[in-house]
């Protein structure tokens, strides 16, 4: 299998998937992506990762609303499919658990939002745009985006 990586999607900060791409023979080719961070070749279907929720509370109740909302848009404009992969060592699992979420920014900047917000907001973005999100350990989004992939491509076919 061969999957693309956004240029844009920093070089060496992602080695615990890269480790796993290698350990199930997955070839990674760097190149850039409409959306998303990682995409079959010829595929409608592409993974965005989050660090943590802090980044995917920063995309959508901060400075770059407008640009990941474009994002999203642009996804579904091209008849894709994005799933934003949110990967957090608190256990959550699913936009509900963000709810209890409490946003260490909360007093450092005007534009910081609350779990319940980003939880309410998340559910928006999925029903306006398409976009899915779902959740999961650092050391388990290189299994599941190739997981993922794979289900996309077969879907596809």
């Amino acid at each position: 299998m061969v999957i693309i990586e956004d240029t844009r999607q920093q070089a060496g900060k992602h080695i615990l998937k890269h480790e796993y791409f290698a350990s199930e023979g997955v070839e990674v080719f760097r190149n850039k992506l409409p959306f998303g961070d990682y995409a079959l070749w010829g595929s409608v279907t592409a993974v965005d990762t989050k660090a943590n929720v802090d980044e995917i509370a920063m995309n959508i109740g901060g400075k770059e609303h407008a640009r990941f909302r474009e994002e999203c848009k642009l996804a579904r404009r091209l008849g894709g499919q994005l799933i934003i992969l949110v990967e957090n060592e608190l256990g959550y699992r699913c936009i509900d658990d963000v709810e209890a979420w409490v946003n260490p920014n909360v007093n450092k900047t005007a534009r910081s939002i609350e779990g319940p917000r980003l939880a309410t907001a998340m559910r928006t973005m999925s029903e306006r745009y398409g976009v899915q999100f779902m959740f999961c350990a650092p050391e388990e989004s290189g299994a599941i985006i190739i997981n993922l992939l794979k289900k996309r491509e077969e879907n596809e076919r």
